[in-house]
């Protein structure tokens, strides 16, 4: 084989051979710097399309509940008042069953008629009826009976027919005493139960005493003396014995009825059915003692209607207290109401991302709470991570609270967090997640 002897070149002086070594070493360093160079830009735009993202950036705050009305309570303005109300201690406090509220002074004041549900909680003390229906032993009335009424007449007390000989159910005799408020009936029943009026008036003394009624005294079982005296907090205690009792709870809430004898009989209370009035019974010794002790069911929205024991004593006239009776449960009413705490989509926060994505937080559905007068709102929210950051995905929620009542509702996404672009990936290295 032949060989082509190669001379150095005349101009460099370098060796062909040599110099193709070189030039293939060259292209081997920039082969090799090209691949490094390729497989960094390669790693680098395989982690920087598929870094973790950073969580976008929230920020929320609860809506505010502006703060509701304090209620005026229209307590009567004449004479005297104290009232108790159950079934709303959530709303009202504890102390609402107790005595809730009054005007005037606990002093003893002139209880008139009043007096007739005391003598008939103390005659059915001594002989109780079995049921609410319960007629009870029958009662003769003779002839000392009949002059009651002549008496009372000239009294002007309210009176009812009781002939010599009549015979009348216990239970239908006391109906006439609280009804009608028959003073007739009123004595000839206490006489009938003790024996004699000082055997009835030792036993109400006894009786009150051991229902700690120590602001009450009673000289006689009518209300027409003066001296039958009691305070306003000692009533509402009467009020609740009263109203505990099955036949006497019926008696007081029947508007009228007749009788042999009697013939028909019409309740004193006028306003029985009106404003949620129940009972109990009213009173007058005229202008400036005019009285009433009462029971009501006042509906307020709430799931039970409100039991209620009230009494007004030393009103001008019956006209001015039962105004003022109707005046004061109506305010009890509407100082019950909705406050509204949120509308359907109000914002409530906001989603950020670096790169430019946004989206809100709103509130779910719109929302309110039951509540009395200016019961102070609480309101909490609690927030969550959503997973894909997608148009109405729960992020949380907000519970507002008042009294016994709480209202809670979700908080949502409105809008979407849209990932980033592959050009922002690879232009922003410092803001995606370590590899």
């Amino acid at each position: 084989m032949r060989h082509e002897q190669e001379f150095p070149d005349r101009r460099t002086g370098i060796d062909p051979r040599v110099r193709r070594a070189r030039r293939r070493r060259v292209l081997l360093v920039v082969a090799i710097v090209i691949a490094v160079v390729l497989a960094a830009v390669g790693g680098y735009v395989g982690w920087a399309l598929n870094a973790p993202l950073s969580a976008p950036v929230v920020t929320w705050q609860a809506p505010e509940v502006s703060a509701p009305a304090a209620a005026p309570i229209a307590l009567p303005t004449e004479g005297a008042s104290a009232i108790s109300i159950s079934g709303a201690d959530g709303y009202l406090g504890a102390e609402a069953s107790g005595i809730w509220a009054t005007s005037g002074t606990d002093e003893p004041r002139p209880i008139a008629s009043i007096t007739k549900l005391i003598t008939a909680l103390v005659i059915l003390d001594a002989k109780p009826l079995a049921s609410a229906d319960d007629p009870g032993p029958t009662i003769t009335f003779d002839k000392a009976d009949h002059d009651l009424y002549d008496k009372y007449y000239v009294l002007g007390a309210t009176i009812a027919a009781m002939p010599t000989g009549s015979t009348m159910s216990q239970r239908d005799a006391l109906a006439t005493v609280l009804i009608p408020s028959a003073s007739n009936y009123a004595e000839a029943v206490s006489t009938w139960a003790f024996g004699s009026q000082g055997a009835f008036l030792s036993a109400t003394r006894r009786w009150l005493a051991a229902h700690g009624l120590t602001g009450t005294t009673i000289v006689e079982p009518t209300g027409i003396s003066p001296r039958n005296t009691s305070t306003p907090s000692d009533l509402v205690a009467v009020g609740k014995l009263a109203a505990a009792h099955p036949a006497i709870a019926q008696i007081v809430a029947t508007p009228s009825l007749s009788l042999p004898g009697p013939g028909a009989m019409f309740n004193t209370n006028g306003l029985l059915g009106t404003g949620g009035i129940t009972g109990l019974k009213t009173g007058n010794l005229g202008e400036g003692s005019f009285s009433m002790l009462y029971t009501a069911s006042v509906d307020v929205g709430a799931a039970e209607p409100l039991s209620v024991v009230g009494v007004v004593l030393g009103g001008y006239s019956r006209q001015s207290v039962d105004s003022a009776v109707l005046t004061l449960l109506d305010s009890i009413r509407n100082g019950f109401h909705e406050v509204a705490l949120a509308t359907r989509g109000e914002e409530v926060g906001s989603y950020s991302t670096p790169w430019g994505s946004t989206a809100q937080m709103i509130v779910g559905e719109s929302a309110s709470i039951f509540t009395w007068s200016d019961t102070p709102v609480a309101v909490t929210m609690e927030t969550t991570a959503p997973k894909t950051y997608e148009d109405g995905e729960v992020a949380g929620s907000i519970t507002w609270s008042a009294g016994p009542n709480t209202a809670t509702v979700d908080v949502e996404v409105e809008g979407s967090i849209r990932p980033p672009t592959a050009w922002w990936r690879l232009t922003h290295p410092s803001e995606l997640g370590v590899p």
